[in-house]
């Protein structure tokens, strides 16, 4: 039985569990904060960052990403090779047991190829998991300067 928590402000979280017969990692042990999309213009890709929160005991692996408000979702990573900055696409992101993933400019990050949203937004998505668990999350889109200091 899916699991869904959804986001409704930053790091707001609502959400209900279904019982598990097997002690599989699960959203039920995934939090999210801080989670936001970074929206530049039309005929760019746009950005989402966030931290994912495992308060379990087994790690767990973000597989995939969706969200109507991007013609496509991916999980991409950037890394500094011998000074050249590049990103690529990853298939999965691991989530340590009690531990945490940053998604982050320079790093992990959610890629929202054709966008379709501006600053002010609210945009969903969900975030499946190697078990076939989902996280829905409503994540407010900001420009390019990114959300306000706290």
């Amino acid at each position: 039985m899916k699991r869904f928590l959804m986001l409704l402000a930053l790091p707001v979280l609502l959400g209900a569990a279904a019982p598990s017969s097997t002690p599989a990692p699960s959203p039920a042990n995934v939090h999210a904060s801080h989670a936001w999309m970074r929206y530049l213009l039309p005929n760019l890709p746009a950005a989402g960052y966030m931290t994912l929160t495992n308060t379990g005991d087994l790690t767990t692996k973000l597989v995939k990403a969706n969200s109507p408000a991007c013609g496509s979702l991916m999980l991409h990573e950037s890394k500094n090779d011998g000074g050249t900055a590049i990103m690529m696409m990853v298939k999965s992101i691991s989530i340590p047991a009690h531990g945490q993933a940053r998604f982050q400019e320079g790093g992990y990050h959610l890629m929202c190829m054709q966008p379709k949203m501006k600053p002010g937004d609210k945009i969903s998505m969900i975030l499946t998991f190697a078990d076939g668990d989902d996280l829905l999350l409503l994540v407010p889109v900001y420009g390019p300067a990114g959300p306000p200091a706290p």
